[in-house]
């Protein structure tokens, strides 16, 4: 997949660290350049992508992903995944993982459905597009709202 020109080589592979150092706009305009790719499988690193393009986006990042969210593990075969969330990266709130067209630009994505699931993010939708091999640009929506990016990274987990 193309990188975005502030990542350099558009040819160049994307990790984690340079979706942090792009705006939001330019995060959203990398999805929707971006193919679904195939669902994932196994264990990926996450990275909550807050304040993007800013110094902020660092800490917060790292302040979350050591609290509050670690990642996900997808099991391909039965459709689903699990969070690490915690300190600890205890694997729950599960989701229904499978390809529809997106709400935010009508194309395919992959969608990680939580309405049947969880009861604590029975309102989430997450989206996400493979932007680099084994490199995930995820949207998260509440409702039908946009209200945040993430990444989930295959290679490092």
């Amino acid at each position: 997949m193309l990188a975005s020109s502030r990542c350099g080589d558009p040819d160049m592979p994307i990790d984690a660290a340079q979706l942090q150092t792009m705006t939001p706009d330019e995060l959203d305009e990398l999805f929707k350049r971006s193919l679904a790719g195939e669902i994932p499988d196994g264990e990926a690193d996450g990275t909550v992508l807050l304040a993007s393009g800013t110094d902020l986006t660092g800490p917060v990042s790292q302040l979350v992903h050591f609290v509050g969210w670690k990642g996900k593990v997808f099991d391909r075969a039965k459709g689903e995944l699990l969070n690490k969330i915690s300190p600890l990266g205890i694997e729950a709130v599960r989701a229904k993982v499978y390809k529809e067209a997106s709400w935010f630009d009508d194309q395919e994505t992959i969608v990680l459905d939580y309405s049947d699931t969880s009861l604590i993010a029975k309102w989430v939708r997450d989206e996400i597009r493979e932007v680099s091999p084994g490199v995930y640009l995820g949207l998260v929506f509440w409702e039908r709202s946009k209200i945040l990016h993430f990444a989930l990274d295959f290679n490092d987990a």
